[in-house]
């Protein structure tokens, strides 16, 4: 079946059970490269819809060729929100996040439109449907503690002092990401319990929002191909220049800047990194998200979308 025929089989499936219940939120996940943004474009097509992004990079203003943004021509066949609309010094976490995604569906609902959520940021996607895990208040003290160590140490510190308690939430964020590394780490100090156990109990079932959930599914080594395929054309399109511009500007301390892909290319720029080493490291880096991803999937109550 090629890649046009499995696009239809999706697009009927995903029809099938959003289109009878007009007032359900229809939400597109699956890995990264499996073809999200192209299904939810068919689906808002099909349902006079406009596409909610959940990409916790794509909302970044000049963060582009990495992130996969839709193109000028896909944003003209489907309206996209919380695309391109946050400065990069200036972070966002999933509680931001999800204001601005009710803000958008509430807009989108009230001019007779179909809210379409799409996106690979599972924690974003989880915290739209479900609300935010509990977590304590912050610790102002604590925090002091966290910057004095970064201050001192470097930020690789207080990374490694996380990953002695919470390995979860270390893998998942990078070392340059101070600010929600402290949080981790600042949940952990103040109640014993990992913020990645907060998260993991939080449930599945739709509670904010009646919600069908449609993920992509592709078999590793496929997913592999389509990876592969994509940093190729990434890099062959500007990806380089793109990001040799972003660290000109100063964001190189971003949380953007520390997403996979854009954190391999920064640091062949600054020479961590060898030219012939780039796209195996970008690959190896996305096939670990993808396969977090995929972990994530097998937990949540999907409708699955094979090839």
């Amino acid at each position: 079946m090629d890649a046009e025929q499995n696009l239809q089989r999706w697009l009927d499936l995903a029809l099938a059970t959003a289109q009878p219940d007009p007032e359900s939120l229809p939400v597109i996940v699956g890995p990264t490269a499996s073809g999200k943004t192209t299904l939810a474009i068919r689906l808002a097509e099909a349902l006079d819809g406009e596409i909610v992004s959940a990409d916790s990079v794509q909302i970044y203003r000049e963060f582009d060729i990495g992130s996969g943004k839709p193109t000028a021509e896909e944003r003209a066949q489907a309206r996209h929100h919380l695309v391109d609309v946050q400065d990069p010094l200036d972070p966002i976490d999933a509680a931001r996040f999800v204001d601005m995604a009710d803000r958008a569906i509430a807009d989108i609902r009230a001019r007779g439109k179909r809210p379409i959520v799409c996106g690979g940021t599972f924690l974003w996607v989880r915290a739209l449907l479900h609300g935010l895990a509990p977590s304590p208040a912050r610790n102002e003290e604590l925090r002091e503690r966290h910057r004095t160590l970064v201050e001192e140490q470097g930020r690789t510190a207080l990374h490694d002092r996380l990953k002695e308690v919470d390995p979860a939430s270390a893998a998942r964020l990078h070392p340059n990401d101070v600010v929600r590394v402290s949080r981790a780490l600042e949940v952990f100090e103040l109640t014993g319990q990992r913020l990645s156990g907060h998260q993991e109990s939080h449930g599945f079932l739709p509670q904010r929002y009646r919600a069908h959930l449609f993920a992509i599914a592709y078999p590793p080594d496929a997913l592999t191909d389509r990876i592969t395929a994509r940093v190729e054309m990434w890099l062959a399109g500007g990806w380089l220049e793109e990001v040799a511009e972003l660290l000109r500007r100063g964001y190189g301390d971003t949380r953007a800047m520390g997403s996979v892909g854009y954190r391999q290319v920064a640091m062949r720029l600054t020479g961590q990194l060898a030219e012939e080493e780039l796209k195996i490291a970008i690959v190896r880096a996305t096939r670990v998200f993808a396969r977090r991803q995929r972990t994530w999937l097998n937990h949540a109550p999907v409708v699955r979308l094979g090839t």
